[in-house]
C-alpha cells in the first residue's frame, strides 16, 4: 500500500507568540516543523511526504527543512480544511493508495503510532489516533462561571496522524468544496459527515499538538533533558598553554584580533587562549594535547589559524557523539587588556564549540608584576572543557 504524508503547517501559529509561527520555532535546536516532517520521511511505511504551508512562508520551510528529500511545498488555504485540500490535489498525481493527515505542530508522533494508523487501512477506510480524556469535563458559561459538568464516559481526544484510503478522503474534500462547507476542524469531521465509519486506535499521550508559549517551552525542556540525560558520561579536561612576546603590534586570543605593543610567538597564530582551550577537549576525551594532532614540526600549520586546531578537537567529541557542555578560560598578562574583548570573545568561540554564550566563561588576571609575566615577557592561559559523551 502506498502511503503519502501531508502535513499541515500552514497556520499563522500567532498563540504561540515569538518572532516566528510556532511551527518554525526551535525546540532541542531543532525546528518544531522539521521534527515532525523526519518522524514520517524516515518511516519506512511512508513513500512520499507534502508539506502545506502558509503563502509567505517559503523562505522560513526552506531554512527549516534544508537538506531533506520532500516534494516541492504546497501554499495552504484560508482554513485547516482548504489547506488539506490543496495538498490533498497536490498528491493526486502521484496517486498514492492511503495518505496520513498530520499536524505540523505534533514534532512526538512515533515510529508505533505512525505504523499503527497505517496499520489499521488495512481493514478500515479511516482511521485515527485518540486518547480518553483523563479530565473532568466542565462546560463554562460566557461569564467563566461553571455551567455543568459533562459526562467524560465515551470521550475521547482525537489526535493526527489521521489516516485514510487516499480516493475517500480527497472525494470528501471535493464534495465539502463543492458544498461550501468549510467549517469542519478535523478529516474524521468530514468523515462523520459522510458516514464514514471511522476507526479509533489507542494514540499516546506525547503526541501533544504545540499551540502556546508554554507548549514551546516545555516542549525544548524535555527534549534537552533527553538529549543529556542521554549523555551520561561526563568528562572535565584541562589544558594550559604559554607563549613569550615578541615583535608585532597585535595578539590573537580566542581569534579576536587585539591591539598590542608586542605580538605573542608561535608556529600558529599563537593564539594561547585557544590553544589551552583545545588541550583541554583534547585531555577531555583522551586524545593527548594539540601538538600530537598538530605537531609544531609541520611546516602546513605555520601561521595557521588556532580555530582550525579548537575545530578538529570538537570534531571529534561529536564524533563520539558527545557536546561540548561547558568551558572556563583564564588568561594571566599585564597587557593588553583583556576585558573589554570578552563579549567579542565570546561570540567568537561559542559556535565552534556549538554552545551558547553563557557557556563560555572568560576570565582575565594579572600576575602582579611578579616572574616572566610581571616582566612582560608572556603570557599564560588556563582552560578545562566540560565534556558530554553517550555511556559505553
Amino acid at each position: 500500500m502506498t502511503t503519502a504524508a501531508l502535513i499541515v503547517a500552514a497556520g499563522s501559529g500567532v498563540r504561540a507568540g515569538g518572532p516566528l509561527p510556532k511551527q518554525y520555532q526551535t525546540i532541542g535546536g531543532q525546528p518544531v516543523l522539521r521534527r515532525t516532517v523526519e518522524a514520517f520521511l524516515h518511516h519506512p511505511e511512508v513513500d512520499h511526504v507534502q508539506v502545506v504551508i502558509g503563502p509567505d512562508h517559503h523562505a522560513l520551510c526552506a531554512e527549516a527543512l534544508a537538506g531533506l528529500n520532500l516534494l516541492p511545498p504546497v501554499a495552504g488555504a484560508a482554513t485547516r480544511q482548504g489547506s488539506v485540500f490543496n495538498g490533498l490535489q497536490a498528491l493526486e498525481p502521484l496517486a498514492p493508495q492511503a495518505v496520513l493527515i498530520h499536524d505540523g505542530a505534533r514534532p512526538f508522533v512515533s515510529t508505533t503510532l505512525i505504523s499503527t494508523v497505517i496499520g489499521a487501512l488495512r481493514q478500515h477506510d479511516a482511521a485515527i489516533p485518540a486518547v480518553p480524556i483523563a479530565e473532568t469535563i466542565k462546560r463554562v458559561s460566557e461569564t467563566r462561571t461553571i455551567a455543568a459538568t459533562v459526562d467524560r464516559q465515551g470521550l475521547w481526544g482525537a489526535q493526527t496522524p489521521q489516516a485514510f484510503r487516499f480516493d475517500t478522503i480527497f472525494e470528501l474534500h471535493k464534495r465539502a468544496a463543492d458544498g461550501n462547507l468549510t467549517d469542519f476542524t478535523d478529516d474524521a469531521s468530514l468523515a462523520e459527515w459522510a458516514e464514514v465509519p471511522v476507526a479509533v486506535v489507542e494514540g499516546e499521550r506525547q503526541n501533544v499538538k504545540l499551540t502556546t508559549s508554554d507548549d514551546i517551552e516545555m516542549a525544548d525542556t524535555r527534549l534537552r533533558q533527553a538529549e543529556w540525560a542521554a549523555l551520561a558520561d561526563i568528562r572535565v579536561g584541562q589544558g594550559f598553554d604559554v607563549h613569550q612576546f615578541g615583535p608585532g603590534e597585535h595578539v590573537t586570543l580566542c581569534g579576536v584580533r587585539i591591539p598590542h605593543t608586542h605580538g605573542l610567538v608561535g608556529h600558529s597564530d599563537a593564539d594561547v587562549a585557544m590553544h589551552a582551550l583545545t588541550d583541554a577537549i583534547f585531555g577531555a576525551i583522551g586524545e593527548g594535547d594539540i601538538g600530537v594532532h598538530f605537531p609544531p614540526s609541520d611546516p602546513q600549520w605555520k601561521g595557521a589559524a588556532s580555530a582550525v586546531f579548537l575545530k578538529e578537537a570538537v570534531r571529534k567529541v561529536h564524533a563520539l557523539g558527545g557536546i561540548i557542555a561547558h568551558c572556563d578560560i583564564t588568561m594571566v598578562s599585564e597587557a593588553p587588556r583583556i576585558k573589554p574583548h570578552v563579549p567579542a570573545m565570546k561570540a567568537e568561540l561559542a559556535p565552534v564549540l556549538g554552545v551558547t554564550e553563557d557557556r563560555v566563561a572568560i576570565k582575565a588576571t594579572t600576575n602582579e608584576q611578579m616572574g616572566f609575566i610581571g616582566r612582560r615577557e608572556g603570557m599564560v592561559a588556563y582552560a578545562t572543557a566540560t565534556v558530554r559523551l553517550p555511556l559505553r
